[in-house]
């Protein structure tokens, strides 16, 4: 990054009230004698709110001047001593020249892929830059600036499983309590041989320091079956010795239909018909870790033809929720198994693939990913479920898009308050997924509602999850060393400590100035 020239000085005009500055409200013009550092924009204006002032709506005049309703105010210098890209944005650390109290205060501006079209937008938050350490890169030769990228939101990153041990892993989660994880990965073939086709399913147990922190996994074991396919393993949410996952016990048969693929892309995602959710017991008493488990033989939940999978309990256990595709249906649609009766409801049938669903942390609602625009941009959905008296769900009471875009969106996962989801999107490029973060009540129409990037590095970043204190996001990247023979790491395990006060105040500030800047476009401009 630029090292920030300390001579240049951001003039600004308009209304000041006594003292110092609180947080943004009130838009004003802003000059600044050239580019902004590291940029080559100048910003377009500058939001605040004095402390004792009453918001009102700014007109804009030429650089140099703004104009409130109540007159033209004094005029106060600021300089810009800091200067860090964290989520997406850069941040400015500016310092009041003239204030009495002489404040500094925090400034986001300019979004790095401008990705909500709101031109510059600039917000008060209240983070310490000055005092962040960045996470170590194992691979800068790929890309040196992911550390510095992302350390906002996310730090202490840390590597789980590595290309010594995996041709690449992912999809993993953790157990209710936090002590394991299950995920599911292809190990490194003996020399000599052919890598497996397939992933296996494997858990570990979560090494913590004395503080906590997440920092390594151990006791690393297959629970599948060799040359089978598995997918999309989960955790019951009372007993981390039992768990689900979607396997085909054997090697697949390919009399599959076709599975999920984007025209050009080397992605694809198979529906072999033999795939079932099978459930196992990973040890034979309390306490004991993976490498002392005892492992019981995978027991079908359920058994019937066609493709079942991508299943997960429901936070009180009585229900799985899962995609079933009928034998030589292309067409995924969602289910719900209750284990009370023994019975399947059908809740989403929507034309296309729907899949990858998860239920919200209070069992009411369920999120997931669907292609039934038949354009293979994937969407994000929410859905709200009916009940009857006896609780069992008899369907879906209200379906809501949380994307509508022309980006690829996918792999939804709730925060562990249910606040936000947290998914993989194209809209940076096909070849560099990133994690985003969207509100989840679809409560907003979809030009009021922020998709906020959360990672910001090269390659890979998806299939976010949380460890269920809310302290940790684990997902699937492509960051650490180059994979053999190739000149791209291979797809791992990534785990790092993340703020979710923090994005949940970033989050709010980015849907104001999107609501403002809807406002602004949608009035004449104001002439003094």
């Amino acid at each position: 990054m630029p090292e920030v020239e300390r001579s240049r000085r951001w003039t600004v005009r308009g209304p000041v009230a006594s003292g110092y500055w609180a947080k943004i409200r009130e838009r004003v013009q802003s000059c600044f004698s050239g580019a902004m550092p590291g940029t080559d924009k100048s910003p377009a204006g500058l939001s605040t709110t004095t402390k004792d002032s009453s918001s009102k709506r700014i007109g804009t005049g030429p650089c140099g001047g703004a104009y409130s309703k109540i007159g033209i105010g004094p005029v106060w210098t600021r300089r810009i001593i800091d200067s860090s890209i964290v989520g997406g944005f850069r941040y400015f650390r500016l310092e009041d020249l003239v204030s009495p109290m002489n404040t500094s205060v925090s400034v986001f501006t300019d979004r790095a892929q401008n990705l909500l079209g709101l031109g510059v937008a600039v917000s008060v938050l209240a983070f310490g830059f000055s005092s962040m350490s960045l996470a170590e890169n194992p691979n800068p030769e790929w890309d040196s600036e992911w550390p510095s990228n992302e350390a906002g939101f996310l730090t202490n990153h840390l590597q789980l499983t590595m290309a010594d041990r995996f041709v690449k892993a992912g999809e993993s989660y953790f157990s209710h309590d936090g002590k394991r994880i299950i995920f599911q990965g292809i190990p490194v073939p003996a020399e000599g041989d052919e890598a497996l086709e397939h992933y296996l399913m494997y858990v570990c147990d979560v090494v913590r320091d004395e503080d906590g922190r997440i920092t390594g996994v151990e006791h690393m074991t297959n629970l599948s079956n060799w040359g089978s396919s598995n997918t999309c393993g989960w955790f019951h949410p009372s007993d981390s010795s039992r768990v689900l996952f979607g396997t085909t016990l054997v090697a697949p048969g390919g009399n599959d239909v076709a599975g999920y693929q984007r025209d050009t892309s080397k992605y694809s995602w198979q529906f072999p018909r033999e795939m079932d959710i099978v459930e196992m017991t990973l040890t034979k008493a309390d306490g004991m870790c993976c490498a002392e488990m005892g492992l019981s033989d995978p027991t079908r939940i359920w058994e019937r033809d066609g493709y079942d999978a991508e299943g997960s309990w429901s936070p009180d256990g009585r229900f799985i929720l899962y995609t079933r595709l009928e034998p030589g249906d292309s067409n995924g649609d969602l289910w719900m198994y209750d284990s009370k009766d023994e019975s399947h409801t059908e809740l989403v049938a929507e034309p296309g693939y729907d899949g990858g669903p998860f239920f919200s942390p209070d069992g009411k609602s369920i999120c997931y990913r669907s292609d039934r625009n038949g354009d293979k941009m994937l969407q994000v959905f929410v859905a709200t479920l009916a009940f009857d008296s006896d609780g069992k769900v008899t369907g879906i009471k209200r379906e809501i898009p949380i994307t509508s875009n022309e980006h690829v969106n996918w792999c939804p996962f709730y925060t562990p308050d249910g606040k936000y989801l947290f998914y993989a999107s194209s809209q940076v490029s096909h070849g560099n997924y990133e994690v985003f973060c969207v509100d989840a009540s679809g409560d907003y129409p979809l030009d009021e509602t922020p998709r906020m990037r959360i990672t910001n590095a090269r390659g890979f970043d998806g299939l976010p999850v949380f460890s269920p204190d809310g302290k940790s996001m684990m997902w699937t990247a492509q960051r650490g060393a180059f994979a053999d023979g190739s000149d791209k790491p291979s797809s791992q395990m990534w785990v790092a400590d993340i703020d979710l006060k923090k994005i949940d105040k970033a989050y709010k500030v980015l849907r104001e100035a999107m609501i403002e800047k809807k406002e602004e476009d949608s009035f004449d401009s104001y002439t003094p």
